[in-house]
């Protein structure tokens, strides 16, 4: 790229973006939320009118050919499914003209890396299943593996670790390897964590406030503690009381809920047509209790959890108690929801209304979208108090898609905080956000769960992400 300036002023960057890559060079882009790595990539891929520069690649080579791009967003293009994905993944009924995963490799039969690529992720078991199925770990797999079989000179893969379990990182990692000794391709990771840069990368670029940093070397990128601290402060700004301490926008004489069982399963049994996805589970969560759920990608944490919050119908059909009441016994979807506070990378997909920031958080109060619901005085205050808390006051105005996926995962974050929850559900929390954002958003569930009458369900892929209050763990095996 040369000397590039896009024609749109709130995609520029300070100064005009040069960056060359020359063969043999595998690089990471790194930065924080928000920083720009995402809008480098686009500009490489010439996504947005130009105003100055140039994008050269070698050999003639045409850009839609050359350079393929993978991002968590992307699971909306490998089917029909964009507006409906969220709640037809729980409708069985719904999901007959779904394509299999089979089918969507349907035009790379013939290719003598199928096989090879298919055992290496170890997807083998997920072509006969309906993509609506596949967890989103599952899809982030499928997605790289579809992208591979094209062999694109320049492969861009846009924080691409988040959301795969231990095993699935490490085949990852693996398989980064083996792509960077091919003829003629190269990689280029987005990332928000230099512990993600992976051995083969040779080069870095630090990307911060919109800013391309002078390019290094892999070596003297994780060398210079400076530059890394400096793009990642260890010191959270905004959201602080006096004390330095997280100040968090409740009210301190709401009484604490006094129910007993925030909530037990009974033989839970979940199957869609032939394949049975939970079988003969026992879970009891009581009052005030902090869990972790672990399990690999596939083994129906996501198909857990939609029980929980009443977006799966099955629920209706098994033996389930919330907050000491029996599912099933009266209460409607809406009081269900109302006690909880909830967070997941299905839901992070769901959101593509286009709205500004602070109607997305207002969205909490309505337990649904709520986009078309219109918050009073008082709701408006509290939400853009908890935007405060998690340091994005200043997106308030700005369209949800145009921020970047991290900047969006803590809006949605600040959303399940708003109503104050009895039970909170967070389904991947940390997902995608930089090291700095990681820290800060611990320490506000830290403090929110120190609290009488909070029960936390957090699920991750990191033990060591798992915030101190969590005392109690859940596994769920995968089954076979």
């Amino acid at each position: 790229m040369r000397h590039i300036v896009t024609r749109l002023p709130e995609l520029c960057f300070k100064e005009p973006v040069s960056w060359r890559i020359e063969r043999g060079q595998q690089w990471a882009v790194i930065g924080p939320n928000g920083a720009g790595k995402t809008l480098v990539a686009d500009m490489m891929q010439r996504k947005f009118a130009l105003k100055e520069g140039e994008v050269v690649l070698a050999d003639g080579l045409r850009m839609n050919e050359a350079i393929k791009s993978i991002a968590f967003k992307d699971i909306y293009s490998l089917a029909d499914c964009r507006n409906t994905y969220y709640q037809q993944r729980w409708h069985a009924t719904e999901t007959e003209d779904m394509p299999t995963v089979e089918s969507l490799l349907e035009a790379y039969k013939e290719s003598p890396d199928l096989g090879k690529i298919l055992r290496l992720f170890g997807i083998e078991d997920l072509l006969p299943k309906k993509l609506i199925f596949l967890s989103s770990g599952e899809l982030r797999k499928f997605l790289i593996v579809r992208t591979l079989l094209s062999r694109p000179r320049v492969l861009i893969l846009d924080n691409p670790f988040i959301g795969l379990d231990a095993p699935s990182r490490e085949l990852l990692v693996d398989m980064l390897g083996k792509i960077a000794e091919l003829e003629g391709v190269q990689v280029v990771l987005l990332l928000s964590n230099p512990d993600d840069i992976p051995p083969m990368v040779t080069h870095v670029l630090p990307v911060l406030d919109r800013a391309c940093l002078p390019a290094m070397t892999r070596e003297a990128f994780l060398e210079d503690k400076g530059l890394i601290a400096r793009l990642f402060p260890t010191e959270a700004e905004g959201g602080m009381d006096a004390h330095g301490e997280i100040s968090l926008p409740v009210e301190a004489d709401k009484p604490a809920s006094t129910h007993e069982v925030t909530l037990r399963m009974e033989q839970v049994r979940i199957r869609y047509g032939s394949r049975t996805i939970l079988e003969n589970l026992d879970w009891e969560i009581r009052n005030g209790e902090k869990w972790a759920l672990f399990g690999p990608n596939g083994a129906g944490k996501s198909t857990l959890l939609s029980l929980v919050y009443a977006d799966n119908p099955q629920s209706y059909a098994n033996t389930l108690y919330l907050f000491d009441r029996k599912r099933g016994s009266g209460e409607s979807i809406w009081e269900i929801k109302r006690r909880i506070g909830y967070v997941s990378p299905e839901m992070h997909l769901f959101y593509k209304e286009n709205v500004p920031a602070i109607r997305i958080v207002s969205a909490g109060f309505f337990d649904s979208g709520g986009l078309f619901r219109k918050c009073d005085a008082r709701q408006e205050e509290v939400a853009l108090a908890w935007m405060r808390v998690f340091g994005i006051e200043h997106l308030r105005d700005r369209l949800f898609l145009s921020l970047s996926s991290g900047e969006q995962r803590l809006v949605l974050l600040a959303r399940a905080f708003v109503k104050d929850p009895d039970l909170l559900i967070l389904d991947e929390p940390l997902h995608g956000l930089d090291v700095s954002n990681k820290k800060r958003a611990a320490r506000i569930i830290e403090r929110f769960c120190e609290r009488p009458g909070k029960t936390l369900i957090y699920v991750t892929h990191y033990p060591h992400e798992l915030p101190a209050c969590v005392t109690r763990r859940f596994e769920l095996v995968k089954r076979s």
